[in-house]
């Protein structure tokens, strides 16, 4: 980060469309419109890779660290690029625009997506043969997953037959055969959602915007990554998970956060060089151009909990061999283009190392006003240049919902001696995005909802609570001139503009 800049936090299922989802269609142009006339260099969002109605629809839980989530293809681009006719999007499901629907978009788009294919597979390009061969290394494997789990009735992979789970050469071989239209259906998919993302993003580097994008640090056992690699996670002889990943008690939860996800094994990564970790970092960067590590600190040490644990206070903290890793990643990558996800409990060897390495790391606005003023590291007045701050993240509630519901009069109390003056809740979205705007940060991101002052009932997601995540839509008529010209100001005021 060279330039001051500023940017908005917008997941693409937020975008408007018409088929129930945000899409990478005409909203996300709009979109990207509106972040360039507004004088932003960010656009933040969350994962993109597969999501599974299973765990809420959370873009931080994916069988796949390299797949992207299909359901973001966007039905128009799709006509446009003759895989699909107009009458093809007909009968259109009565989707409300306020809410993401996540199980009546994915039928209808799935309908839709056959139609594609069958069009498409009587005339292969040479495009898509290329795009199948780059990305051999992760893509022969996951289509092959996908459809497997289609054919066994979306059992997980450690309930298929012994030599399928086992991945025997020839029962693999055999199987692959017998699934081969549907191994292709999934591979020109991913072309297709490659296609529509590279135009994007493209677009948006053109305007000047950077896609920053967010990486979980962890993939879920029923993952292909798992399937494939069982060696490189902490199972038991069954390949069931021994230890799972979690956070301890924090701002977020009391008893922690009991994640479940399996837990890598350093001591094989490191034998190979990180080889499956680089292969990850370069896929992720030739789709962002800023990568956020969530739960960075996991790789520095990871809260390890027994697997028949129920919460997460049962667990410890196990080092890892960090400083090794990140020289071999940073062989390959530049320093610049990692930012560090490191809220919560954060240990002094974490910080050695961000510093050692350079890492910039997040400071959350809404976390500065419960302790004393003169210390609290995300006050305005304790940032330093090589950080990014957020009035709130995707976990975080809104401005406004923190201030009607959630901050204590302490809270208050402090937040109305640092401004040096009171407000009332209709201002105070405002107010904490001009006190963000003015820090030393190099780097600052608003959640859209912020700039919008919605209140609780808008956030994008709730810690630890499993149902009604994810959901939240932006409405066109949410972007106006007044609100551009608003934002447009305020980042020329403090220097953000490029």
């Amino acid at each position: 980060m060279k330039e001051r800049g500023s940017g908005i936090l917008l997941h693409i299922t937020s975008l408007p469309s018409l088929y129930g989802i945000g899409d990478l269609g005409p909203g996300a142009y709009t979109f990207a419109d509106f972040l360039a006339q507004s004088k932003q260099r960010f656009w933040q969002i969350l994962p993109i890779n597969p999501i599974d109605p299973v765990y809420g629809n959370s873009p931080y839980h994916s069988i796949s660290a390299f797949a992207s989530n299909l359901y973001l293809i966007s039905p128009e681009l799709m006509v446009q690029e003759g895989l699909l006719s107009k009458e093809d999007l007909e009968p259109l499901p009565a989707f409300s625009p306020d809410t993401v629907h996540y199980q009546e978009a994915i039928t209808y788009k799935v309908r839709l997506f056959h139609k594609a294919y069958e069009r498409f597979k009587s005339s292969v390009t040479s495009g898509y043969e290329e795009f199948v061969a780059h990305n051999a290394h992760w893509l022969d494997d996951f289509s092959l997953f996908q459809a497997l789990k289609e054919h066994y009735n979306y059992k997980g992979w450690i309930e298929w037959p012994a030599e399928i789970r086992d991945r025997q050469p020839e029962a693999l071989q055999t199987i692959r055969k017998s699934l081969h239209d549907r191994i292709e259906r999934e591979c020109f998919l991913h072309y297709v959602f490659h296609n529509q993302w590279s135009a994007l993003k493209n677009y948006c580097n053109q305007q000047g915007i950077n896609i920053f994008g967010d990486m979980p640090i962890y993939v879920d056992h029923d993952s292909v990554d798992v399937w494939k690699n069982p060696e490189m996670f902490q199972l038991d002889q069954a390949k069931r998970p021994s230890f799972v990943a979690g956070v301890p008690p924090d701002y977020f939860s009391e008893s922690g956060q009991l994640w479940g996800n399996p837990l890598y094994r350093w001591d094989v990564l490191k034998e190979n060089r990180y080889e499956w970790w680089i292969q990850r970092m370069k896929h992720n960067l030739a789709l962002f151009d800023l990568v956020r590590i969530d739960h960075f600190r996991g790789l520095v040490a990871y809260w390890e909990v027994p697997a028949d644990k129920t919460t997460a206070i049962e667990g410890k903290w196990v080092e890892v061999p960090a400083e090794d890793f990140f020289s071999v990643l940073l062989d390959h990558f530049p320093q610049s283009s990692i930012i560090a996800e490191d809220l919560g409990i954060i240990t002094p060897d974490v910080r050695a190392l961000m510093d050692q390495f350079q890492f910039p790391g997040m400071k959350v606005l809404l976390f500065a006003f419960d302790d004393d003023l003169g210390a609290n590291p995300y006050l305005p007045h304790n940032h330093v240049e090589n950080c990014v701050v957020y009035t709130g993240t995707h976990d975080n509630n809104t401005v406004k919902g923190w201030f009607d519901g959630e901050a204590s009069q302490k809270a208050k109390a402090n937040l109305f001696r640092y401004l040096g003056h009171e407000l009332s809740s209709a201002n105070i979205h405002w107010e904490l995005i001009r006190l963000t705007m003015m820090s030393v940060a190099k780097m600052v991101i608003f959640p859209m909802q912020d700039f919008l002052g919605l209140g609780e009932n808008d956030r994008m997601n709730r810690p630890s609570v499993a149902e009604g995540n994810w959901q939240w839509r932006l409405r066109p008529q949410h972007l106006t001139p007044e609100l551009q010209e608003k934002i447009s100001d305020m980042t020329r005021m403090y220097g953000r503009s490029g």
